[in-house]
């Protein structure tokens, strides 16, 4: 039976059971109940049979490896993070030291694996002709299933394949939102209309992409009403803090912006192409060098990338006092094959590939990476106000109320600035309210084919601040969130890398980095924030009606989203 929607005099604990929060990633879903401790976590993955002559189409569980032809960069680029490690101290001021990689490997090669049973299990054979979430994983390769990721690199993966069009990439998520519900919380696609649905989205959004999930959760999914929130707004809610400069590492990608009061500004947002995924890379390639016994594994095949994310999220760390080489053991457990457990040698590649966030050339391992910033709307022929409209406006109004003599508009002060050359009147009041109005609208500084790294994308964000103060406040509460960054020891490491970079006038400025808010997962922050927000009597005004929805469109997104449309 449905739950009735409960009447705003009864508990917020009854209010907060009838929304639904989902937090979707590149490699995972997070989904589940306002009023639940802990989101419901499943691979957010979706199997297709493939039909008879069909194409093949495999979405990777690892960001890809390309060819390396630039190997020799990227060797350099490790070398030098092992030069640097062998130039720290430890914590009793005794000098780091590390065991020669020749020796560590001589070991791995000796290394034979222990058989603890004859079979891992058996194989899942699908009855439908659709798997959802985890099952994906347990799917027999024999079995001829296309497998689709929704989310690639933070946003919709949208791409020229099969499956790769925005209106098969929102059946998909439809698919996999409704059957995890459905599994996991025992809701019937008929009783969303009695629940709201929270909805998180990447701070660097694409306007086009969320009229597009609007629409999917009121009109398809038949919520009652929902809202849209950004996941470093949402993170900062959930850790309890009014602002912070907000650095999220997720499997794909990485994000950083300054959030004040609700409000992520604009000018400070960047998506970075690489993530936990990439670091899991960086680490399969470091354990390959050292000679990694399990000798069959592949970054292709499913279960095997699972185990290479398990091993760099029980073995990588960035503890300085840990030196030379460690003896570690792992079980491999697959279906059709023998358990087996081996023992492995590491040294400081547990340390090398988490430090890739900030030697940011290792990832060439996985291609070329590209920095996205928010960009202004294009225009959208359902909503005739938009922002370019509204610029417009805005600059009618200010040409009619600026006086010639104005301090801005004064022709020293055009002539100096380029405004004027050879323009007519209309063009120069233009070009000079265009001035001030984007003054911090400047790009993020990447020199030519190198990828930015954390620290800088953290110091450029915090510069693009419109005040002082700003950048003061954002100096002092630096917030890690994200599954992507969760090594014990990283955040001292940031706080230095950032200590030593930091514009003179700052330094005073106590440096604050929080890697565990509120002592809960960090991969879980903005979906908890998310939770707190929904919950909120504040949020009332937030809410999309799916009626509202169908009679006013996307003109509701730019009226009443918590973020500058």
């Amino acid at each position: 039976m449905p739950l009735p929607v409960f009447p705003a005099s009864q508990s917020e604990q009854c209010h907060s059971r009838n929304i639904i929060v989902i937090h979707p990633g590149s490699l995972n879903l997070r989904i589940g109940r306002a009023s639940d401790l802990n989101p419901i976590t499943v691979l957010h993955a979706i199997a297709r049979r493939k039909y008879k002559g069909g194409q093949d189409y495999q979405d990777s569980y690892l960001p890809a490896r390309i060819e390396l032809n630039q190997c020799q960069e990227i060797e350099e680029a490790r070398l030098a993070v092992s030069h640097t490690l062998q130039s720290c101290l430890q914590s009793d001021g005794r000098r780091r030291y590390a065991t020669p990689p020749q020796q560590i490997a001589a070991f791995n090669r000796r290394s034979q694996p222990e058989v603890l049973a004859t079979s891992g299990g058996e194989w899942l054979k699908p009855k439908d002709d659709i798997v959802v979430g985890n099952d994906v994983l347990r799917i027999d390769p024999s079995e001829e299933f296309n497998v689709h990721f929704p989310y690639k690199r933070g946003d919709l993966n949208i791409h020229p394949g099969p499956g790769g069009s925005i209106t098969a990439v929102l059946a998909d998520l439809e698919t996999i939102w409704t059957n995890v519900l459905q599994t996991y919380l025992s809701l019937d696609k008929k009783s969303f209309q009695y629940y709201k649905a929270v909805l998180i989205i990447p701070d660097v959004y694409n306007r086009t992409y969320l009229r597009e999930l609007t629409t999917l959760l009121l009109v398809k999914m038949g919520f009652a009403s929902c809202f849209l929130v950004q996941d470093h707004v949402a993170a900062t809610f959930g850790s309890g803090l009014s602002y912070a400069c907000v650095v999220d590492v997720g499997d794909q990608k990485t994000s950083v912006s300054c959030v004040e009061d609700g409000l992520c500004h604009p000018n400070t947002r960047v998506r970075l192409d690489y993530g936990g995924g990439d670091i899991t890379q960086v680490f399969y390639w470091l354990l390959q060098k050292c000679a990694f016994p399990y000798k069959s594994c592949s970054d292709r095949n499913k279960l095997d990338t699972m185990l290479l994310r398990k091993l760099k999220e029980d073995f990588c760390h960035v503890n300085l006092d840990i030196c030379g080489s460690q003896e570690k053991t792992f079980v491999l457990k697959q279906p059709g094959k023998p358990v087996l457990q081996y023992t492995i040698q590491v040294g400081d590649e547990c340390i090398v590939a988490p430090l890739s966030l900030f030697s940011p050339e290792l990832f060439g391992l996985t291609g070329t990476k590209a920095v996205h910033t928010q960009k202004r709307s294009a225009g959208d022929p359902e909503d005739p106000h938009d922002e370019n409209y509204l610029r417009e406006t805005r600059r009618k109004g200010m040409k009619e109320n600026l006086e010639p003599s104005s301090d801005i508009l004064n022709e020293p002060y055009l002539e100096q600035t380029g405004a004027v050359n050879n323009a007519n009147e209309d063009d120069i009041v233009v070009d000079a309210i265009d001035m001030v109005v984007s003054n911090g609208d400047k790009d993020f500084i990447v020199n030519p084919g190198q990828i930015l790294g954390l620290d800088q994308a953290v110091l450029q964000s915090i510069d693009r601040c419109p005040n002082e103060d700003l950048k003061r406040k954002m100096y002092g509460c630096i917030l890690v969130v994200g599954g992507g960054m969760k090594f014990s020891g990283i955040g001292t490491w940031l706080q230095n890398r950032i200590s030593l970079q930091i514009p003179y006038m700052y330094r005073a400025e106590q440096l604050d980095i929080i890697t565990n808010p509120r002592d809960m997962d960090p991969a879980i922050a903005a979906w908890k924030g998310a939770s707190i927000m929904s919950c909120l009597e504040t949020a009332h005004e937030l809410w999309i009606e799916c009626s509202d929805w169908e009679k006013h469109g996307v003109r509701l997104l730019r009226e009443r989203a918590p973020f500058t449309w």
